[in-house]
């Protein structure tokens, strides 16, 4: 069948195969589209490489499908968080919301979002899992290859490639949006809008996190955060991990009154100290939980760990969950929580014919139950104007609004790389923690790839490992950390990019410039950066049209060209746009906090002219909803000699605190 296109914003259309069943992704996640934001984007619809007459979808038995054209040299990313390569054409992916075990079947974050090197995208907005044939599989009423014999053509291919994607449910419907560019940054950057714009988070989550061992007691913590202040190492947020808890594995949502008789003090003394306190949960609830009978009959049919999951789906229970949450926790100061456990395998979840009160089955209460839970936690901090942020391991399409990034169990260190590259194709943030190492070197390295991610997390439940746990290599660590609390204005002014305009944080080098690399990436407009691994003495960077320089030395290192690198072990390769104005916390930072005395540096690199961009609130309230922040111009001269002059403009809104001592520095010879 042909399908019927509805504008929804400029460059953005949406249509459906059979009839649809809800909820989708979209509104189980509630999201509002910025549209003012999408309509600033242009006021013309931009075109697509294919007409949307070409667009064909089916209903057949128990299918639902959809084809959309595919050119002979597009190339495909996207498909969710995926740990491996960039372009996905010519493999079939089954995204469906699980913990990671191999290939690309099982996601923590299925989006079912692919781009296409052409300059546009195309969202299947289904809650049902979905299979994706990226370029795979020939019609016989297709344009196809010729055919070609095994026997004696060595140019037989076992999958020739087919002139579309298609796509197919098992369900009656689907819903499918197209989003036009030109280019393919932009086509994210209209999905994003199209899903409330992305998360900006409250100024302390950009900051350092430090989570502690499962069973430690309110004293062992404090001790922590007093070796951290001591040895000189930042921390803004301290994670609790399940000990916290009367019980846990199911979960009591309660504090342990053994290891936390007072959890208002130990709350408060840490907030004197502008540490945040962040605590683990699961969603699975302990008969011994103070809300486990005022949650019936909304539960599911299955249990995990002998717990059941409240549905969400149902007001009742995310009410019940809200307002034990809030009393217990938020009004005591806890900023926000690590939501664990909400994407398991087969055999510890509930399986896909479980039920549910809301009427879904198993399979797709999993696509959505990371989402609901978001959801329902971003909208009881809302209620106090507070922000928050934390950490989940299961999302989906539509989450992209949601202060929340995604993490793993999965410990290998280029996977860690890869999957980060990934986000920016898919809506999503994501945490590269580090937990712990074989050797000094590994956990140099880890630490400053956590130092350059969206969100920069030592996770010691387990291991108890300390940023100094490593003779000789203390400096090096501590240097890490100091650089991501340093880079907090530049990565603030990232995120409210993605919050107003939809830019990613992290962009591969295929939204970039086209590139297919998988271990750099750029971070912000102006920052490119090529984490190393453990082993590597060396490595290749690629650097985009244009003049790079180094950040620490301002040294000029490349245009357009691929460079080989040979970095101390002490160094974070990050390369700065020519131009670029990059501001920065000087003096003494312990935390991300801005206080009177806070002090500002904008460093310029290069030889020509620089400008760049400051975003400002308060940080912490949704004020800056209803206007109250600043997006400043920054501007310099070309540097001349010693000589160098910069000036900042507001150029859109209110706000009157800002940083009060700011000084201009040009990097380089």
């Amino acid at each position: 069948m042909e399908l019927v296109w509805t504008p929804v914003a400029p460059g953005v259309w949406r249509a459906q195969v059979g009839k649809p069943d809800g909820p989708t992704l979209l509104s189980a996640a509630h999201d509002v589209p910025r549209v003012d934001a999408l309509k600033e984007m242009g006021s013309q619809s931009p075109s697509m490489p294919f007409e949307l007459k070409t667009v064909a979808g089916e209903v057949a038995d128990e299918f639902t499908s959809a084809r959309i054209p595919l050119g002979p040299e597009e190339h495909l990313y996207g498909l969710g968080l995926q740990m491996h390569g960039s372009n996905r054409r010519g493999e079939v992916y089954h995204l469906r919301v699980d913990h990671y075990a191999s290939g690309h079947d099982r996601l923590h974050a299925p989006v079912p979002l692919y781009v296409s090197s052409k300059g546009y995208a195309v969202f299947f907005n289904t809650s049902r899992p979905i299979t994706v044939y990226a370029g795979v599989g020939n019609r016989r009423d297709a344009k196809n290859p010729a055919a070609r014999d095994r026997n004696t053509d060595p140019k037989w291919d076992a999958q020739p490639p087919a002139d579309a994607v298609e796509a197919s449910v098992h369900g009656p419907g689907m819903e499918i949006y197209l989003f036009a560019g030109p280019t393919p940054l932009e086509a994210v950057e209209r999905y994003n809008l199209l899903c409330g714009g992305g998360a900006l988070p409250p100024r302390w989550a950009l900051g350092f996190w430090h989570r502690t061992p499962s069973l430690d007691t309110a004293e062992d913590v404090q001790k922590e955060v007093a070796e951290f202040e001591k040895r000189g190492y930042p921390i803004d947020v301290l994670g609790l991990e399940p000990g916290w808890q009367s019980k846990s594995y199911p979960c009591t949502f309660d504090w342990s009154k053994d290891r936390f008789p007072d959890p208002r003090d130990f709350v408060s003394k840490l907030k004197s100290k502008n540490v945040h306190v962040n605590l683990w949960s699961n969603p699975y609830v302990s008969e011994a939980s103070p809300i486990y009978k005022a949650l019936e009959p909304n539960y599911g049919s299955h249990m995990v760990w002998l717990g059941p999951a409240p549905d969400l789906m149902v007001p009742h229970a995310a009410k019940v969950i809200g307002d034990f949450f809030t009393k217990t926790h938020l009004d005591i100061g806890v900023s926000g929580y690590k939501i664990d456990e909400i994407d398991g395998f087969d055999n510890w979840l509930w399986p896909d014919h479980a039920t549910f009160p809301s009427g879904l089955s198993g399979v797709r209460m999993r696509q959505i139950y990371g989402l609901l839970w978001q959801k329902e936690l971003d909208e009881i901090y809302r209620k106090q104007d507070r922000r928050t942020f934390g950490l989940v391991r299961g999302s989906n399409g539509g989450g992209s609004r949601f202060p929340f990034a995604l993490y793993s169990d999965t410990y290998d260190h280029r996977e860690y790389i890869t999957g980060m590259v990934s986000t920016g194709l898919a809506g999503v943030l994501w945490c590269a923690e580090a937990r712990d190492a074989a050797n000094g070197e590994e956990w140099v390295r880890r630490m400053q790839t956590a130092a350059v991610s969206h969100i920069a997390q030592l996770n010691a439940w387990a291991s108890g490992t300390k940023p100094w746990s490593f003779a000789g290599y203390e400096d090096s660590v501590r240097s890490a950390m100091l650089f991501r609390t340093r880079l907090v204005p530049y990565l603030y002014t990232a995120f409210a990019q993605y919050h107003y305009q939809g830019t990613p944080v992290i962009r591969p080098m295929s939204l970039v410039d086209g590139g297919e690399e998988t271990d750099q990436y750029l971070l912000g407009d102006e920052l490119l950066v090529t984490p190393m691994l453990t082993g590597q003495k060396s490595r290749k960077v690629r650097l985009p049209k244009g003049d790079w320089y180094d950040f620490d030395s301002g040294v000029r290192v490349g245009n357009g060209t691929t460079i080989e690198i040979t970095p101390a072990l002490d160094k974070i390769p990050v390369y700065v746009r020519a131009g670029a104005l990059i501001p920065v916390l000087s003096g003494k930072v312990l935390n991300s906090t801005l206080t009177p005395d806070s002090e500002l540096e904008i460093r310029h690199y290069g030889t020509e002219a620089g400008h760049g961009w400051l975003y400002e609130d308060d940080g912490e309230t949704f004020a800056y909803e209803k206007g109250s922040f600043v997006l400043q111009k920054l501007a310099s001269d070309a540097p001349s000699g010693s000589t160098f002059a910069g000036s900042i403009s507001a150029a859109k809104g209110h706000y009157a605190d800002g940083f009060k001592h700011i000084t201009w520095k040009h990097v380089g010879p």
